[in-house]
């Protein structure tokens, strides 16, 4: 009996070393790896070549093998599985996808290397006979693998901080942008044949994905919309053509899409655009989804929203359907979404007691997991909370292990959405944690704290709170210092903060208005609107006005008035009323910036809110003896 255990062992042991070769040696075939990731990818590779003489030695073995041993060999099995899965991601995956994950590949790389290593510390080598030699290598790899996942790889920083900065230009202004003509060239996608690759491998991603992170496959395929736009090439949405073929991506032979006829959110052209409060329009399914998911701002400017009425845009829909009749386009038909899948119930509740394992790598797979399914769909939130995930979520805050803060705080957020669950997120008093985190944790874990507390002070007792937890300060150098979507997440929390009266002081004190100008300065954020929605809030505090007053305020206030969007305008006009009501000194210093002619434009020209706040400076002026009577203007 014993005898045929060893053979029987002998043979598994066998099985499994030929099918780690073969995972090997198709590694070997994968091809070039492209730009992103290449560096970590070769070295993956090179490791895992390392393995192939301890592998030889194991398939010829006729030793006894322990059963340890089976386990050790079924774990770096996984550990392959996925690194084959990892490169051949590298390999033939979206390059856009490769950049903008560039955080959660390094993630993947180092997953794998953990699982290699855990794999082969302990193996028995000496005991079933593998050589001194095979062993010291083995040994090696452990080491390089431990530096390994100390590492990061700047080049795919540095392109991913590229792309942000992309993504937040002007849509209107792209064509003309230098630095989408250098990224285009670093990533190799300005030429026909390399974008049709690029659209066949977004296509896979998305099909993959299932409606699964929206945001980030939205981003993705506007980020290729622009290169193509670049190239002169015909703008074919991505999922429309089931064949990455010549003819989805050919040179425009017919008229493109208007860009303003297609839903910023799905870039697909609109078959019912509705306008909402910011005066953006949408397709109605889509603003309607992002509505639903608790969302208060606007997608486009990132605005929040003061209503979330849906005003039906029948100019707008009258112009796509007569430019489509006009050009003989079809209107493709949209069929409904599949129904988000809800997660077992058992699973979750698995996950939830696993929150409070004593195992750290259990608590990080748990905590990982809910935060991928409390993202996923309003059901598993809702039953997340149910089964009482909130409290040890937030014990988990103050965790030492900065990843686990990361995932914790970013599924509160993803909680918090829901109004209802709000509120439970709230009575678990997670504030002081989140705000500790915001002082202390990682450039991914203060984003999210920042949005988690923009989220929270939806209730009014939270903005007080906040604030009396010195909650502001560290949002005030969020500000200052973070990357650009850190500081759209410290603008709209300041701004749902200073709502409060007792919170503007605050925000004065801790330094927000020098940052928030600073902001207005610097063109590639797109920030204006948010900053000046800020900046006209703490305006109302007499302490704001005094430090808003500065020459340079005044003069930045009147540049945008001239050159900025009509939005822009009518938000710069509403701070600078604000400043010239009862101070003439401000409005003297104004009209010497050449003020005048621009607000009159304005008050002509400018939107609804625009017009009136236009109107009002007029009036001030007139009133002030600076100009004649504002009759004469209009």
């Amino acid at each position: 009996m014993e005898e045929e255990n060893v053979l029987s062992n002998s043979r598994v042991v066998r099985d499994l070393a030929e099918e780690l070769i073969g995972i090997i040696d198709a590694a070997k075939t994968t091809g070039e790896f492209r730009l992103t990731q290449k560096k970590e990818c070769q070295t993956l590779a090179r490791h895992l070549r390392h393995c192939l003489p301890l592998l030889e030695e194991l398939r010829d073995l006729d030793a006894h093998i322990p059963d340890f041993c089976i386990s050790c060999l079924r774990k770096l099995k996984k550990a392959f599985i996925l690194a084959k899965k990892l490169l051949k991601t590298c390999h033939a995956g979206s390059k856009l996808y490769l950049v903008l994950e560039a955080e959660a590949m390094v993630t993947r790389f180092h997953t794998v290397y953990d699982k290699m290593i855990q794999a082969m510390d302990g193996f028995p080598y000496k005991e079933i006979g593998i050589s001194e030699e095979v062993n010291e290598q083995i040994e090696l790899m452990c080491m390089q693998l431990k530096r390994a996942q100390q590492r990061t790889d700047s080049q795919d920083m540095e392109l991913t901080n590229d792309i942000m900065e992309v993504l937040y230009f002007d849509t209107d202004r792209i064509t003309e942008c230098e630095s989408i003509k250098k990224l285009a060239n670093k990533l190799s996608l300005n030429a026909l044949d390399e974008l049709r690759v690029e659209t066949g491998a977004i296509r896979k991603l998305v099909k993959e994905r299932r409606g699964q992170n929206a945001e980030g496959t939205q981003k993705i395929i506007d980020l290729l919309d622009r290169f193509k736009r670049l190239a002169g090439i015909e703008q074919v949405n991505v999922l429309d053509d089931p064949v990455p073929c010549n003819r989805s991506l050919k040179k425009c032979t017919s008229i493109a899409i208007p860009f303003e006829f297609l839903c910023p959110i799905t870039l697909e052209i609109m078959r019912d655009p509705v306008i909402i409060a910011t005066g953006q329009s949408y397709q109605r399914e889509s603003i309607q989804q992002w509505l639903d998911s608790g969302h208060r701002t606007c997608p486009k400017t990132g605005l929040p929203l003061t209503h979330t009425a849906l005003a039906p845009n029948v100019a707008l829909h009258n112009l796509i359907l007569q430019w489509c009749k006009d050009n003989n386009y079809q209107i493709p038909k949209k069929e409904p979404p599949p129904p988000p899948k809800k997660a077992p119930s058992e699973k979750v509740s698995t996950l939830i007691q696993n929150l409070s394992s004593n195992q750290l790598d259990e608590q990080r797979k748990a905590v990982t997991k809910i935060r991928v399914l409390s993202r996923e769909s309003p059901e598993n939130r809702t039953l997340i909370a149910e089964k009482g995930g909130i409290s040890p979520l937030v014990q988990l805050l103050s965790y030492p292990d900065s990843k686990i803060q990361e995932h914790a705080v970013t599924a509160l957020l993803n909680l918090s959405i829901d109004d209802e669950i709000k509120k439970q997120v709230s009575n678990e008093e997670p504030i002081p944690a989140i705000i500790e985190i915001l002082h202390s944790g990682t450039i991914g874990a203060k984003e999210n704290s920042a949005a988690a507390l923009f989220s929270l002070s939806i209730l009014d007792e939270n903005k007080t709170l906040i604030g009396s937890s010195n909650g502001i300060p560290p949002l005030v150098d969020l500000l200052t210092e973070g990357t650009i979507r850190g500081k759209k997440d410290a603008a709209t929390a300041l701004f749902n903060l200073t709502l409060s009266p007792a919170n503007k002081a605050k925000a004065i004190e801790a330094g927000a208005i020098k940052p928030l100008l600073k902001i207005l300065e610097d063109e590639r954020l797109d920030m204006v609107d948010e900053a000046l929605s800020v900046l006209l809030l703490l305006a109302e505090h007499s302490d704001g006005r005094k430090e808003l007053g500065q020459l340079s305020s005044i003069e930045t206030l009147v540049k945008i008035i001239r050159e900025g969007t009509p939005k822009n305008k009518e938000c710069a006009a509403a701070v600078l009323l604000k400043l010239c009501t009862n101070n003439n000194n401000h409005l003297v210093v104004a009209l010497q910036y050449g003020v005048y002619e621009h607000v009159a434009d304005v008050s002509r020209n400018g939107t609804t809110r625009g017009k009136k706040k236009a109107t009002a400076l007029l009036q001030l002026m007139s009133k002030s003896g600076q100009i004649p009577s504002y009759n004469s203007v209009s």
